[in-house]
């Protein structure tokens, strides 16, 4: 499967099942990613001078096992290449 940042992807699994979104994030060590509007978690910040703090949602890593690529584009080369 190719992988790379900005890629649309299907959720196939879990909570988020059926969503699709662009790759924002890779963790190619740990076979992760994180996914726009994807996953989304409650995160606590503490005050500081530069933010506010508070509670902040964010996204957060999703195994690659659970997404499925939906970029058209690249399947089409490939199977135009072999012709």
């Amino acid at each position: 499967m190719i992988i790379k940042k900005g890629t649309q992807v299907k959720i196939i699994s879990g909570k988020d099942k059926g969503k699709t979104g662009e790759i924002l994030e890779i963790d190619r060590k740990q076979k992760r990613l994180k996914i726009k509007s994807i996953n989304m978690i409650k995160k606590h910040l503490k005050p500081t001078k530069e933010n506010k703090g508070g509670i902040v949602s964010k996204e957060n890593f999703i195994h690659l096992s659970n997404v499925k690529n939906l970029d058209q584009s690249k399947k089409e080369k490939k199977v135009e290449s072999k012709k």
